[in-house]
């Protein structure tokens, strides 16, 4: 049986992560955008590894046809930190993301999560 797209995408990643020796906790996501968990490698570079993702998931999205009308994902992407000790929370916040955003919009997390980790921001830079 044929895996859902979203279920192969993650797979995708996981894959992505995995061979970049970078430890992959959860990933998920709704239409609008995604999270992923992960410790990354010390000799990976965050920017350099998002951009594989993105190229990477893209072609992978358009050669197996997984979303129709697929047009690339947007331009940026916000990272944060935690300890360690944040992992098992994390990772169920991004299982429970359908749920999460029946209540919240993405915008609205998105603020959120810059002003828990103190990112001053310009809103007209945002979306």
């Amino acid at each position: 049986m044929m895996k859902k797209p979203r279920e192969r995408i993650f797979k995708y990643i996981s894959g992505l992560l995995a061979n970049k020796n970078c430890h992959l906790y959860s990933v998920n996501g709704v239409e609008d955008h995604l999270h992923i968990v992960t410790h990354i490698h010390p000799m990976i570079a965050l920017a350099p590894l998002i951009k594989d993702i993105k190229i990477s998931c893209n072609s992978f999205i358009n050669q197996e046809e997984l979303i129709p009308n697929f047009n690339g994902w947007q331009d940026g992407y916000g990272a944060f930190t935690y300890s360690y000790d944040a992992v098992p929370n994390l990772v169920r916040y991004v299982q429970n993301q359908e749920a999460h955003h029946g209540s919240i919009s993405f915008e609205e997390e998105y603020r959120g999560l810059l002003e828990e980790h103190g990112v001053e921001y310009d809103e007209k830079y945002l979306f």
